[in-house]
């Protein structure tokens, strides 16, 4: 019995080993599997990512730059995109922010710009037009036009249809010694004064100018000048000095309630020289 036993056992341990080394090479068949599908699939997400990347980023670096404008009012998004069209920026690699910062600041009616790059195609403009403080008019290609002034006394021409929604608001300045329209023109210096007291006289939130349809600039011998302001709803005109302000504007409104209220056929009143005066029809 013993032997038989120990012939059993001898079988059962050929046999154990035998499916031990079967069962340990499959194993390393199916490990082997294993690592082929995920080197396979580590592959396929890397050329997927790559392809990502170059739709995503890389193309449209070399396509046209997308631009966005923002902070305009009279001008279109569509108008200041043409305006860079001269620089033929074919890529986002191509354009040129400085470049487009001097054409776009070469435009009368914008008073700063500002251009900014950002990856992979985008391009960001922010404008600041020139706020009008009044109107004058000028020879333009041999006819008078309308052309607006800014507050450090640059002319510049506005929309059509902006110019005349402001002309309505904005007091016109006749007289200044503009012949011709020129880009980033500015009137002479000594007429800018004029222009400041103006501006901070709009920014007050009485509308004075409501009464003053005209501001006639009256130029004197010594190189000085005077004013003549024109009144909206009055046929008198009025002589000031060039200290145009609050309380030069104040004293005119009262004198002209004087003057209609009396009836008098006056043609001027004279404010200079610290007295009043008028003159007759």
């Amino acid at each position: 019995m013993s032997d038989v036993s120990l012939l059993v056992s001898e079988e059962y341990l050929e046999n154990d080993f035998f499916l031990s080394e079967e069962y340990e090479g499959s194993n390393d068949k199916a490990e082997r599997k294993i690592k082929f599908i995920k080197v396979i699939f580590c592959v396929l997400c890397f050329a997927l990512l790559c392809e990502l990347v170059i739709y995503k980023y890389v193309m449209p670096s070399f396509s046209s730059p997308k631009v966005t404008v923002t902070g305009q009012k009279d001008y279109t998004a569509e108008e200041i995109a043409r305006m860079l069209l001269p620089m033929n920026s074919t890529s986002w690699f191509d354009f040129d922010v400085e470049q487009a910062v001097s054409i776009l600041s070469s435009e009368a009616g914008i008073e700063h710009v500002s251009v900014e790059k950002k990856f992979p195609d985008k391009i960001y403009v922010n404008v600041t037009e020139r706020e009008p403080v009044a109107v004058t008019f000028v020879m333009d290609g041999g006819h008078t036009a309308p052309v607006q002034i800014d507050k450090n006394g640059v002319l510049f021409s506005g929309k059509k249809n902006a110019v005349n929604e402001q002309e309505s608001i904005l007091p016109i300045v006749s007289g200044i010694p503009v012949e011709y329209m020129s880009k980033g023109m500015r009137i002479p210096a000594k007429y800018r004064p004029l222009i400041d007291q103006i501006s901070k006289i709009s920014e007050m939130p009485q509308h004075y100018f409501a009464s003053v349809s005209e501001i006639c600039v009256l130029p004197k011998d010594s190189g000085n000048y005077e004013l003549a302001l024109i009144p909206a709803q009055s046929k008198v005109k009025v002589l000031t000095d060039r200290a145009l302000n609050e309380d030069a504007l104040k004293y005119m409104l009262v004198v002209l309630d004087v003057v209609n209220q009396i009836g008098t056929d006056v043609a001027a009143v004279d404010l200079r020289y610290g007295s009043v005066s008028y003159i007759t029809r």
